[in-house]
């Protein structure tokens, strides 16, 4: 018979701890947990294997291939490379008509094409670009699917959605996430999505932080240090923007955050620039904070601006242009949620005391748009993330892949 997860949501506090204690004691699920164990060397390879193979933002290509061929390798029906640059695979389930569960990790990584992608090994830690943000990720996707497949009497009842989605990082402003929802043949099949984001079992990301990214650019005349002394300069009207903006004050409830990540403009030090720019980026767990930031920044662009031009108006025009480059929604998972009871089960049937945390994440997309998604963990501990130093240490991964097998299958419901 079905599992009654499948059926109703947990809704008494005796029948969470009941019915994930059931599903955990089943034959199959054991077997499941083994191949974790019996196969971490594998994991530690592949994963060293991937962190090798670029995946800048908008450069996913080599990366999405080598993972279409991998899903292959462990069995996944309807394998492709969307038009997005997702890489989707499903683990069809007993029942056609049952909403899917997505799995999903992000396949990019902040560092651009021409980084030196080294990797080394020391004790149980492995370093490299991308290690574990979000190579620890993309191997829960694969362990999860390889160890269905070994065990062939794991019959789920939903099917299972395996996304290896691009986008996530830097500029990639969710596009994976949102094509996947919002377009792909999958968008009105899938009911609930979990995220495998880095490494760790101690939280669950429940809340969407909400973000906006502003590229701003100032042009002038340009001309030489000497000569055309006196010209409007674009990098002293963005410092002088920078400088303002750098002084407003914001909340810390709810919290709002902002940054002056990159500069840019000039080419040589005896030269005044044609143009400058600053990227931006503003972050709250509100959008109408996020929205007064953002007015914020645009009057002290606006000031400084009039500011020189007044000054040297009988030197030469500035102009300016502030574009808004990446938008991630502000969401929050009802209290209530399937997936919430879910997780919650899971982990207090495996003694991890999680927090919910708010954070920016492929759930955010799912979440503005009143779908059930949380973003956790792939197991073992990592640190250095975004920098070349990046590491991950496997001990332990098999908890954090106990973990998503458990909460994937409550999800999906399962055949006694």
């Amino acid at each position: 018979m079905a599992l009654s997860i499948n059926t109703r949501a947990l809704s008494q506090s005796g029948n969470k701890a009941q019915d994930i204690a059931r599903l955990a004691e089943m034959r199959p699920v054991h077997e499941a947990f083994k191949w974790f164990q019996s196969h971490e060397a594998d994991l530690r390879k592949l994963q060293l294997t991937m962190v090798k193979i670029p995946a800048p933002p908008f450069g996913e290509g080599a990366r999405a291939q080598w993972l279409h061929d991998r899903f292959k390798e462990v069995g996944l029906q309807e394998v492709e490379i969307d038009k997005a640059g997702n890489v989707v695979g499903l683990s069809r389930g007993t029942d056609p008509k049952a909403p899917l569960v997505a799995l999903t990790a992000h396949i990019d990584t902040v560092f651009p094409a021409d980084t030196p992608l080294t990797t080394r090994i020391e004790g149980n830690k492995l370093y490299g670009p991308g290690i574990s943000d979000n190579a620890a990720g993309v191997m829960g996707l694969l362990a999860t699917a390889a160890a269905l497949k070994s065990t062939p009497a794991l019959k789920h009842v939903s099917g299972i959605l395996f996304v290896g989605n691009v986008g996530e990082e830097g500029e990639g402003d969710l596009r994976g996430m949102r094509y996947l929802f919002q377009e792909s043949k999958w968008k009105d099949r899938i009911g609930s999505a979990i995220v495998l984001d880095g490494a760790g079992v101690d939280s669950v990301v429940t809340q969407a932080l909400g973000s906006k990214r502003f590229e701003v650019v100032v042009r002038g005349p340009g001309g030489h240090s000497w000569t055309d002394f006196g010209t409007p300069n674009p990098i002293v009207v963005l410092s002088r923007a920078v400088a303002k903006f750098s002084e407003i004050q914001v909340p810390s409830e709810p919290r709002t955050s902002f940054n002056v990540g990159v500069i840019q403009g000039g080419t040589s030090v005896n030269s005044i620039p044609e143009s400058a720019s600053i990227r931006v980026d503003i972050r709250s767990a509100s959008a109408a904070e996020i929205d007064a930031v953002e007015k914020s920044l645009r009057e002290a662009v606006t000031a400084a601006v009039r500011e020189v031009q007044d000054a040297k108006s009988k030197k030469g025009i500035v102009s300016y242009e502030i574009k808004l480059i990446g938008q991630r929604p502000a969401a929050e998972l009802k209290p209530d949620a399937r997936i919430a009871s879910v997780i919650r089960a899971v982990d207090a049937h495996l003694d991890l005391r999680s927090q919910t945390r708010r954070a920016s994440t492929d759930a955010n997309i799912p979440l503005s748009m009143g779908r059930e998604a949380i973003s956790i963990g792939a197991g073992g501990t990592g640190g250095g993330a975004h920098t070349v130093q990046e590491w991950f240490d496997a001990s332990g991964r098999d908890l954090g892949l106990k973990r998503v097998m458990l909460a994937v299958l409550a999800l999906a419901g399962v055949n006694e």
